[in-house]
């Protein structure tokens, strides 16, 4: 489990280090950081699949993804009610972190030395951190890396690992020890199972509407494109039809939802009064997204993390309720993480004890946490370059 997630210098978060919960839930106003934070988080999956620097290239680059605002944001610059540039003092850099029940872990990008090839604006990893237990000093470090040089712990401390890593590439992809660094092993796997639901398609051209070839498919992919295949997965297993069907008339009573197809499946809803089921081209946008949310957060293989952005988009505000109702449900058997503009649904969600509530504000153009003190911000430290 993930107990917090830190960030620095990314678009409008300049410093920021949040407290995870079983169910974590963002909120705030439109273009106060929440959309940030969930780049944060496929940013650090992307570390593991070799791809943080094609994410970053596609955000712009580096350049376009640095914190814009001055180093430091000094007591008078708030008295005034506005920024000024300011000497630098430290290095430019991107600094992502999180820290979990066993490991912890952070990653620093900076500009690239200067270069006349093509690939003079890719960033370059400067610093890459992996620790066990809850704080980061010499003791607890297990693998160390400056720039292309990696060092493991072992029991005279750290030694320099056999070979260099490239600038471009992550320990977590490039280092493949299971004798020196099976934490990199784990962590790696970990990472590459995380899964993210921000983009699921329910528009005329969907593929979700269309029959698609079907093969057994446990992990819905991230557009829905698969549904079909998911759902009649979970069928297949004993007793999900039935949660499955409980969670689908939550929402819309009497309705049940069928596969239809043996190769080429597509998703049929029957409803009361209609004397023919209803296929997936013939539902409303939102009745669709409905039931990609239901065979997202029912998977036969449930992540460890289960991120979620903005998923009342397109449904109705009655069915807002069930929604909550799934998503805690969801939370028993992964940690789930959700972005909303949706003030029912953070209230559907409620305030239990293992929810962490964030509500995002901006102060002098930063991301802020509102209510957040000295007392209640996690402890972090980010390893020195």
């Amino acid at each position: 489990m993930l107990h917090t997630l830190a960030i620095s210098n990314y678009r409008s978060i300049r410093e920021l280090a949040l407290p995870f919960g079983a169910l974590t839930v963002v909120s705030g106003a439109n273009g106060v950081g929440k959309s940030s934070l969930y780049r944060c988080l496929r940013l650090l999956a992307d570390t593991a699949r070799g791809q943080l620097v094609g994410g970053l290239a596609r955000e712009g680059g580096l350049r376009s993804t640095l914190w814009a605002g001055p180093e430091v944001i000094s007591k008078g610059m708030r008295q005034r009610g506005q920024v000024q540039g300011t000497v630098r003092k430290h290095p430019v850099r991107l600094r992502l972190g999180f820290q979990s029940d066993d490991f912890g872990f952070a990653i620093e990008l900076g500009l690239p030395s200067p270069s006349a090839n093509a690939f003079a604006l890719d960033p370059e990893i400067k610093r890459e951190v992996v620790w066990v237990g809850p704080e980061l000093n010499r003791r607890t470090t297990l693998v160390d890396r400056r720039r292309n040089i990696v060092q493991f712990a072992g029991e005279a401390g750290l030694s320099e690992g056999a070979s260099a890593v490239p600038l471009h590439e992550s320990v977590l992809t490039h280092v493949a020890d299971p004798r020196r660094a099976p934490e990199l092993m784990v962590l790696r796997e970990r990472l590459r199972g995380w899964r993210f639901y921000d983009h699921l398609r329910s528009d005329r051209d969907a593929p979700a509407r269309r029959p698609q070839i079907g093969t057994w498919t446990p992990t819905m992919a991230h557009d829905g494109s698969d549904l079909a295949a998911a759902v009649a997965t979970l069928f297949a297993m004993e007793g999900r039809e039935a949660v499955f069907d409980r969670a689908v008339a939550d929402a819309f009573p009497g309705a049940k939802v069928r596969v239809r197809g043996e190769t080429a499946m597509e998703v049929v809803v029957e409803q009361p009064g209609m004397l023919r089921p209803l296929a997936a081209a013939e539902l409303s946008d939102g009745t669709l997204r409905y039931l990609m949310l239901v065979a997202a957060l029912q998977s036969v293989a449930p992540p460890e993390l289960l991120v979620l952005n903005e998923p009342e988009t397109s449904l109705h505000a009655d069915l807002i309720p069930a929604l909550g109702r799934l998503i805690l449900e969801a939370a028993t058997r992964s940690q789930v993480w959700v972005v909303t503009h949706s003030r029912a649904l953070v209230a559907a969600l409620g305030a239990d004890a293992d929810i962490e509530q964030h509500v995002l504000d901006k102060d002098m153009g930063e991301t802020v946490l509102l209510g957040q003190t000295l007392l209640t911000t996690p402890r972090w430290t980010w390893p020195a370059r």
